[in-house]
């Protein structure tokens, strides 16, 4: 681990949220955020100093790079902040400083009313490849981005192992001081089905049962390492990605797992996480995991 939080920075609104995002973050954690902004034709850095307006090349990012800052400063005065300018395609800048990072966080295109993202083939690419965890925020004009806002909402599978993804969630609300909502989504079995397709209520109660056993089950250990949280564990018998999507406009953070699969040749972030990145309104965390 290396106590660094690195956001890229790009100028625009969602990037300027996402910025303040990974400040509140870093200061949680306490630690450094680097603030990264990478574009295949930024021209040399001068050995010699400071140059005027007039003479710098690389005038733009600079202002890019001081307004996010700022930003930064004004919130958290304390807080150390490193800066880089990388001359390489964004892609390869941001999954190298991914590496040396404990969280990469990005920005996401914010379409009003419809509570919808616009993630786009950069952040994608890098959700789908890295093996750090990512953060994806979205611009809100209504409310502070780095607010802490309300409960850390976890999606939890009960299908395969995800001690990566309950450890990342109950640790990002015991830092936030929040309660944990976790939830699990699953589809009534066949069983529960009756020949006219309606649906057996004893069947599917057992169902949901069995499903809030495993859940207990697999949260147990967790709730015993942090004794002082408040866990809210819900089990919503129908699709995860509509399951995870009730109720999260006021989350603080919606944690969801990427399955890292080290056969397939193309790395995929799966149709859950797709929906819930593309739609959640608040900031989501995808947190890789074997």
């Amino acid at each position: 681990m290396e106590d660094v939080i690195t956001a890229g920075v790009d100028g625009t609104p969602e990037s300027l949220s996402a910025v303040r995002w990974a400040a509140q973050e870093a200061q949680l954690r306490r630690a450094r955020l680097r603030l990264l902004h990478a574009w295949v034709l930024l021209a040399p850095e001068p050995e010699a100093g400071p140059v005027t307006e007039e003479d710098d090349q690389n005038f733009w990012p600079h202002r890019m790079m001081d307004e996010a800052e700022a930003a930064v400063r004004a919130e958290h005065p304390d807080l150390p902040v490193d800066r880089e300018l990388v001359a390489e395609d964004p892609y390869d800048a941001l999954k190298e400083a991914a590496g040396r990072s404990d969280l990469l966080v990005l920005g996401s295109q914010n379409l009003g009313p419809m509570s919808r993202y616009v993630l786009g083939e950069l952040g994608l690419k890098l959700v789908a490849h890295t093996r750090t965890p990512a953060v994806l925020v979205r611009a809100r004009l209504d409310a502070p981005a780095g607010g802490p806002g309300g409960d850390v909402v976890v999606g939890v599978s009960l299908h395969e192992p995800c001690e990566a993804l309950l450890a990342f969630a109950f640790d990002s609300a015991a830092r936030r001081g929040v309660p944990l909502r976790a939830v699990h989504g699953r589809h009534l079995p066949s069983y529960a089905y009756n020949r006219g397709g309606g649906v057996e209520p004893y069947a599917a109660e057992d169902a949901a049962q069995t499903a809030r056993q495993e859940l207990a089950a697999a949260l147990r250990p967790w709730r015993e390492k942090y004794p002082d949280l408040v866990v809210d564990a819900r089990v919503e018998m129908e699709s995860p990605a509509p399951a995870l999507l009730h109720d999260t406009a006021d989350a603080a953070l919606l944690v969801v797992g990427r399955r890292h699969r080290h056969l397939l040749p193309t790395p995929r972030i799966g149709h859950v996480v797709q929906a819930v990145v593309h739609h959640a309104p608040c900031p989501v965390a995808v947190v890789p995991h074997e």
